[in-house]
């Protein structure tokens, strides 16, 4: 049994392609306070790479990824 992880927010992308998707997340993330969590919830296969390496790059860490499916559920803590 894995662990529940609790966010302050939540983001349905969709089947929003990767840039578009990169690009709301950040704007939504500039809004938020450092160490919250946001949950994301994307269909599209290109966010399972594209979302850990933007995190790393924008010094957010990815506390988990869960798939259900064609489906993926991202637990991002915002970076200071």
């Amino acid at each position: 049994m894995t662990s529940q992880i609790e966010s302050d927010l939540t983001y349905d992308a969709g089947p929003t392609g990767c840039g578009e998707l990169i690009m709301n997340l950040f704007l939504t993330m500039k809004k938020m306070k450092d160490g919250q969590v946001i949950k994301v919830i994307s269909y599209d296969p290109g966010a399972r790479e594209d979302l850990p390496a933007w995190c790393r790059l924008q010094k957010h860490t990815l506390l988990r990824r869960d798939d259900e499916g064609k489906v993926s559920h991202y637990y991002i803590q915002k970076g200071k």
